[in-house]
């Protein structure tokens, strides 16, 4: 899956961007799965999707589990989203999702 995974994380510039998947509505927050068919991270979140809470959810979760600032790069109004993740390594990045998807 490792591999996969991959597809869904880009280096920038010493940032790096991850493509995921949001499905609102749910009892707790969680990054779920690995989406082949769209290489994207499936993420489930409380939030409903309105007036920018979920996206306020994600970005808060991703940077407490991560440790680093995140914020929405793309995607804003869908539940097909890239986020940023701010100084940090496309490994350091996808060895903590492996660590969390396990």
């Amino acid at each position: 899956m490792s591999h996969d995974l991959e597809k869904a994380i880009t280096d920038k510039e010493g940032n790096v961007l991850v493509d995921i998947e949001v499905s609102p509505n749910s009892k707790k927050f969680e990054i779920s799965d690995y989406n082949d068919w769209r290489n994207r991270i499936e993420i489930r979140i409380k939030q409903v999707p309105q007036k920018g809470k979920a996206n306020k959810e994600i970005c808060k979760e991703l940077s407490n589990i991560f440790d680093c600032d995140v914020a929405i790069f793309k995607g804003e109004k869908s539940s097909q989203k890239t986020v940023i993740f701010k100084n940090s390594s496309k490994e350091a990045i996808l060895n903590k999702f492996l660590e969390v998807m396990d």
